[in-house]
């Protein structure tokens, strides 16, 4: 990320890590990710409305599981940081340090993605029989929690079952974390939809602090989610979004998938942000005000 002149511990595809000893400095980065690769484009204050909309995630859904934050005030920066406190602003959270669950919680509400092309093909997703005559976008009966591998940069997550869940983690860890993530999604679901959003797929991850599950990393955002405007909402079709499908669908009509991925055009990239944007003051009912660094 520009502004910065500390080289990060981590980086991941969205976010640099700092590792402070008992603690982490995440910085949400205005990067954008779509099927595996970074692209060379950012997104306008992308990093600022992933950070902010996932503290209030994480604020509305304390009452369900505790998380990792500590503080997202630039005063609590440590000293080091103080110099680059005007580029953090609004990007960054201070959390604590967790034992990471080696999954991604996974729960669908809708069909949709690679979950509707595996149930044209099955009547299944990730392995779990769905009623027959579901169709695009469709709400299924009930959400299903279908947890994946972690990947590294350039790979891809696998789909894997609760059965190979409880292999990985243990019984009562995978059973855990199954029921924290379907209660937090219905949680979120809920809320979403009494602001005009549905949130129709999400993921979610968790550590462990002692003996305590917590809630880590980013919640809930247009990165990790589905979000599509419940007026107009139609099965049957592709839904229109206020999530990077946006990107997807444009270098899936622009690219072939071999080598690296084009760069985006302006329009696309500035239609982005403001998709972003729209998610995040339609969920909180704020309107969004950006630090400008």
């Amino acid at each position: 990320m520009n502004g910065i002149g500390i080289k990060p511990d981590a980086q991941g595809k969205v976010r640099d890590l700092y590792d402070l000893g008992d603690r982490l400095l995440l910085v949400s980065t205005d990067r954008i990710s779509a099927f595996d690769y970074i692209l060379d484009d950012e997104i306008p204050y992308k990093g600022q409305v992933l950070n902010q909309l996932s503290c209030f995630w994480l604020e509305l859904l304390s009452d369900i599981v505790g998380n990792h934050l500590i503080s997202v005030d630039v005063k609590d920066l440590p000293e080091e940081f103080m110099p680059y406190a005007d580029a953090l602003r609004g990007r960054f959270m201070l959390v604590r340090k967790a034992q990471m669950f080696p999954v991604e919680c996974i729960v669908r509400g809708y069909l949709a993605g690679s979950g509707l092309k595996e149930y044209k093909k099955s009547g299944t997703v990730c392995g779990i029989e769905l009623p027959a005559g579901l169709v695009n976008s469709s709400q299924l009966p009930e959400p299903i929690f279908t947890p994946s591998t972690k990947a590294e940069i350039g790979e891809h997550d696998e789909n894997i079952s609760f059965a190979a869940c409880v292999d990985l983690l243990g019984e009562e860890d995978a059973t855990a974390l199954r029921d924290l993530s379907l209660k937090v999604y219905t949680k979120a679901r809920d809320h979403a939809a009494s602001r005009g959003v549905i949130i129709a797929d999400t993921k979610f991850e968790f550590g462990r602090v002692g003996d305590t599950i917590i809630l880590a990393d980013e919640v809930l955002t247009p990165d990790s989610s589905r979000f599509w405007p419940l007026d107009g909402y139609q099965p049957g079709v592709s839904q229109p979004s206020f999530d990077k499908q946006f990107v997807r669908d444009w270098l899936d009509s622009h690219w072939d998938r071999q080598g690296n991925p084009p760069k985006l055009p302006d329009d696309i990239i500035a239609r982005t942000s403001e998709k972003y944007i729209q998610a995040y003051e339609a969920i909180t009912d704020r309107s969004f005000v950006p630090f400008d660094n």
